[in-house]
């Protein structure tokens, strides 16, 4: 699957399908999750900040496969720790979702990830 078809799919969903590697068990886990998408570049918010077990795997093995539809990318995740950036991410989930549904879903906002795409 290429970038563009990857990119295409993105336009046609509010979620998408993120599977990690378990950092204890090592097997793959995946779930769905909200992405804001700015340039060439995909931004996560983990439910419960760096409580999230999805945020926990990346830190150990930081790479994230991402599926839209029948589209797939698997690339690097970097992990946002700096408040400023992180609060601007959060600004584009509430502008994208509702500043109602991220106040109801996203109970602790410290950390944030970033993937760009192969």
């Amino acid at each position: 699957m290429t970038e563009e078809a990857f990119s295409q799919a993105l336009d046609h969903t509010r979620e998408i399908e993120i599977t990690t590697v378990g950092r204890s068990s090592g097997r793959p886990i995946s779930l769905p999750v909200w992405f804001v998408r700015r340039d060439d570049k995909l931004y996560l918010l983990p439910v419960t900040g760096s409580d999230s077990d999805w945020y926990k795997n990346l830190k150990k093995t930081p790479t994230i496969r991402m599926a839209a539809g029948q589209a797939n990318s698997t690339s690097p995740a970097t992990p946002i720790t700096s408040q400023d950036k992180v609060e601007k991410v959060v600004e584009a989930f509430r502008d994208k979702y509702g500043a109602t549904d991220v106040k109801a879903y996203y109970t602790k906002t410290d950390v944030a990830v970033e993937v760009q795409p192969a």
